[in-house]
C-alpha cells in the first residue's frame, strides 16, 4: 500500500482543494493507494479521505511569514512514524496539478529525500521545492526539535520551510526528473510577451505541475492572474484548457 499525504490548516484553502487532490491522485495510480490528509478543520472532506489531526508543533509569534506548519510532517510518533503512518510517503501541496501517472514517484531514487528542484535557486544552491516531496515517515524529527528550540531565529536564518528542509534534514537529497514536475510559471509559460496571448502547452511527460504563488490552477484555467494594477501588463494570460481538464 503506497501512501499520499497532504496538509491543510487555516482558511486559505477550502476542503474542495483536498477533495480535488484526492480525486486526481486516485485517477493517476495503478497500485493500491491510500490518501491521508493532515487537516484542521476536517469538515467537508470526501468520505474516502483518511483525515487525521496535524501533529503538534510549537510555532511562536514573530516567525518570518511562511508555511512553517508543514514542518509538522517531520514529527515522529511513539512508533517512529508520522501520525500512525510508516514507510515512504509522497507529499503533495494542495495547489499542485496532477496530470499523469504517480506510481513511479514511489520508485525514483529509493532511500532518499526527493524534492522538486527549485526553479529559481535549485541550480545555483541545490535548493529543493517541497510541493512534491517523498520522504520516509519519522526520518528527520530533529527538524522539528531544532526549529522549536529557536523558531524565530531559525525562520529568519533559513527564509522558508523548503530551504530549511533541504539544508538541515541530514538526509541524502535527490530531485525529480524535471520533465515529471515542471513549474507552471518558470517552466511552461512561453516567454513574455508571448504568454499574454498564447497558453502554455502541457508536456506529455509531466506528472505533477507545480504552481507557486499566483496564478493557482483554478485561476490559470480561467485566464486570471491576480496582481496589482501596475503589474497587469506582464501578469496576464489566456485561459489554459488543459488545467481545467485535470482540475476536477
Amino acid at each position: 500500500m503506497q501512501t499520499v499525504v497532504c496538509i491543510r490548516w487555516g482558511s486559505e484553502y477550502g476542503a474542495d482543494y483536498v477533495n480535488r487532490l484526492h480525486r486526481a491522485v486516485m485517477r493517476n495510480v495503478a497500485r493500491p493507494t491510500r490518501f491521508v490528509a493532515f487537516t484542521d478543520p476536517i469538515d467537508g472532506l470526501d468520505a474516502a479521505i483518511d483525515a487525521r489531526p496535524i501533529p503538534d508543533i510549537h510555532l511562536p509569534p514573530g516567525l518570518k511569514p511562511g508555511p512553517w506548519r508543514k514542518l509538522a510532517l517531520w514529527t515522529a510518533d511513539a512508533a517512529g512514524g508520522l501520525g500512525g503512518l510508516g514507510g515512504d510517503l509522497l507529499f503533495l501541496d494542495l495547489d499542485i496539478l496532477v496530470t499523469g501517472p504517480l506510481d513511479a514517484l514511489f520508485d525514483h531514487a529509493p532511500g532518499q529525500l526527493v524534492l522538486v528542484r527549485n526553479p529559481t535557486q535549485g541550480r545555483r544552491d541545490g535548493i529543493g521545492n517541497s510541493s512534491v516531496m517523498r520522504f520516509r515517515a519519522g526520518s528527520a524529527p530533529h527538524l522539528v526539535a531544532d526549529f522549536e528550540a529557536d523558531a524565530v531565529r531559525m525562520s529568519h536564518r533559513f527564509d522558508n520551510e523548503q530551504i530549511y528542509v533541504t539544508k538541515a534534514s541530514r538526509l541524502p537529497v535527490a530531485f525529480w526528473p524535471e520533465a515529471w514536475c515542471p513549474s507552471f510559471k518558470h517552466g511552461l509559460l512561453p516567454p513574455w510577451p508571448l504568454y499574454l496571448v498564447k497558453a502554455p502547452a502541457l508536456p506529455p511527460e509531466a506528472r505533477v505541475v507545480v504552481f507557486t504563488g499566483h496564478p493557482r490552477p483554478d485561476e490559470a484555467m480561467r485566464g486570471r492572474w491576480p496582481a496589482k494594477w501596475y503589474k497587469k501588463f506582464y501578469r496576464s494570460l489566456p485561459p489554459v484548457p488543459w488545467v481545467a481538464e485535470h482540475w476536477r
